[in-house]
């Protein structure tokens, strides 16, 4: 199973995720899709991964004006955020825990996810939630 994630980088908060069974582009782009519908940023930063330098997935960012920004090939801590989340995901939700289909997977992901975004306190946050953050930071636009 494949994961994708975009997140904010202020304030840590999970715009949009999706799982996939296979490595085509396609659950990236819905991610991407569902990530704008919260605002379109300035900057949207990925890794060089095939799914995120298609065609199929920069048109979308193009389309909205949005830079793109790419970690240099081999350097992971260039998106610390994210994987930090990866980490997080992994150790808290994937390794401790049985998951006996795709679909127990995603419910049990998308019950984190929530869980991250809403009651989870980040200690870069000042204990606060990525949610308290982020719809903090929205009120201000």
């Amino acid at each position: 199973m494949y994961l994708t994630a975009v997140i904010d980088w202020h304030s840590r908060y999970v715009l949009a995720w999706e799982l996939s069974n296979s490595m085509d582009c396609w659950f990236c782009v819905s991610a991407l899709d569902k990530a704008l519908d919260h605002g379109t940023p300035e900057i949207f930063n990925t890794d060089q991964g095939a799914q995120f330098t298609s065609n199929d997935f920069t048109d979308v960012l193009l389309a909205k004006d949005i830079a793109i920004s790419m970690d240099g090939r081999g350097r992971a801590l260039d998106n610390v955020f994210i994987e930090r989340l990866w980490w997080t995901v992994k150790y808290e939700e994937i390794y401790p825990k049985e998951h006996a289909n795709g679909l127990e997977l995603f419910t049990n992901l998308d019950r984190y996810f929530r869980y991250y975004n809403e009651k989870r306190g980040h200690s870069s946050l000042d204990k606060k939630t990525p949610a308290e953050v982020f719809f903090a930071g929205q009120s201000l636009h």
